[in-house]
């Protein structure tokens, strides 16, 4: 077997799927930009508008560049990306507790 035929069931996009992600990322950057540029909305109403930009942004990337999806040649990749965010998540949250609890605990009350 060589290194070759291992790759030949997976799926590594078309051009039209590369230029669709593209103008894709493209248009979701811009809005980000537009949102905070603008100036008329609330604090809390860009960062939220900013956070949904950035979640769909983060999907278009998984879908049309590193070509994640449901099938089972790729139920590996989805796996392991799956506890890399949970492991970030843990450190991340176990982070921020530990700090919020030292704040709490310390003179700064």
């Amino acid at each position: 077997m060589s290194a070759h035929s291992i790759h030949e069931e997976e799926s590594h996009g078309s051009f039209g799927s590369y230029l669709a992600g593209f103008i894709l990322a493209v248009v979701l950057t811009a809005a980000s930009f537009w949102v905070v540029l603008h100036g008329g909305f609330s604090r809390e109403t860009a960062l939220i508008g900013l956070a949904v930009l950035a979640v769909v942004q983060i999907l278009v990337h998984l879908v049309f560049f590193l070509h994640m999806n449901t099938s089972s040649g790729q139920r590996w990749n989805v796996t392991a990306f799956a506890f890399t965010v949970l492991t970030a998540v843990i450190v991340i949250g176990g982070t921020l507790w530990v700090m919020h609890n030292v704040s709490m605990n310390m003179m700064s009350r």
